[in-house]
């Protein structure tokens, strides 16, 4: 699609303009002629005759000023160049009213429209551009949207099938106490499946909106606090926790930073191997490096991790199952502190994550108590 330019428009209006500009004079003294000609008169006295007493006030005032009926006739021709430039104007501006219309019936029905405007440099040509740039962006968000939808729909379906299920079951037949202790209980864990699943998808709905707070915090506490609340259950995996842990300010909302590392510290301990280590690293860059010990990922599958409802298969220590939103989360709070998260194969057995925040003043001073 070609776009004409209103710049090129405007220049040839302006030019126009110019050339008239010159002779506003002489329209004006032809006007005024005609006028006198062949227009009705407002001053009935003789010419080089002084008006009498009974003469008009205009007729007095053009006597005296000799000037003034050619400065009105000068105004007038003006006023009419003045109002011949409106429709001027809008024949500059058509071809942005063209694209309104094209805008106007994009939709989610058609994202995939483009404008196309082709190599140009004009000005129309760069704005179509970057309407075609940005309907890209929206359609990546809108695709990613709409899977994530159809994801959280499959992950809560199934779960409440199950629900259903032993509900019928135990309504359709008395049960022993045995039988229905195992039936409570499968209630109770697929309750608690769909409450971790509900909580994950808040979380992420709440970190993609951004913050709502800018505080400066020590990520170095928030981690120490974070490790120490997750020693027993390493012990009891049979995994050790290392931890160099050196003072780091960002800014950020402490909630969600604490989310970030629990989940970061959470799945290093589910995909890891008994007699394992997860270490846990704060420093300047990157901000934090949490690494484990387990299966070795492949390359090609590192990306993968960080997308909603995606999990390996690998073997876990920890099979109490989870939402499949652990590293989505943690990518989703780690861009809303404008941070990049990144995860790479350590090339034996385990899995590396690196995280990089904005570098806060003096990292090393003390921070806003927390």
């Amino acid at each position: 699609m070609s776009f004409p330019s209103p710049a090129r428009r405007m220049l040839l209006v302006f030019g126009v303009l110019l050339l008239i500009a010159p002779f506003v004079s002489t329209i004006a003294e032809l006007f005024l002629a005609l006028w006198r000609e062949f227009g009705p008169s407002w001053c009935a006295t003789p010419e080089l005759r002084a008006p009498g007493n009974d003469a008009s006030f205009v007729c007095v005032q053009v006597f005296r000023r000799p000037s003034l009926s050619l400065a009105i006739a000068e105004a007038v021709v003006l006023l009419i160049l003045l109002a011949a430039c409106y429709p001027a104007i809008r024949w500059c501006l058509r071809p942005l009213r063209d694209l309104v219309p094209v805008i106007a019936n994009v939709g989610p029905q058609n994202l995939g429209h483009r404008l196309k405007p082709g190599p140009g440099r004009d000005e129309l040509t760069v704005l179509g551009r970057t309407i075609d740039e940005m309907m890209d962006r929206i359609a990546v968000g809108y695709e990613a949207q709409r899977r994530f939808a159809a994801d959280a729909s499959h992950e809560l379906r199934t779960p409440l099938a199950v629900q259903r299920t032993l509900i019928e079951v135990g309504m359709a037949r008395s049960l022993s106490d045995d039988q229905l202790a195992l039936l409570t209980a499968q209630l109770l864990e697929t309750n608690e499946r769909n409450e971790r699943l509900i909580e994950g998808l808040l979380v992420l709905s709440e970190s993609d909106r951004g913050l709502l707070a800018h505080v400066p915090l020590r990520l170095d506490r928030i981690v120490a606090a974070v490790l120490d609340a997750h020693r027993a259950r390493a012990e009891e995996a049979g995994v050790t926790i290392v931890s160099r842990l050196t003072p780091r300010l960002v800014t950020g909302e402490r909630v969600l930073l604490e989310r970030l590392v629990v989940n970061l510290v959470q799945n290093g301990l589910k995909f890891n191997r008994p007699g394992g280590t997860l270490e846990v690293r704060v420093g300047t860059d990157p901000a934090l490096v949490v690494e484990n010990t387990g299966d070795d990922v492949p390359p090609d599958e590192v990306a993968a991790l960080f997308e909603p409802f995606r999990r390996r298969s690998g073997r876990r220590i920890d099979h109490s199952g989870g939402a499949g939103l652990g590293l989505a989360i943690a990518r989703s709070i780690t861009r809303a502190h404008e941070g990049i998260i990144t995860a790479s194969s350590t090339g034996r057995d385990g899995l590396r994550v690196q995280v990089t925040f904005p570098a806060v003043g003096n990292d090393t001073a003390g921070a806003a108590d927390d």
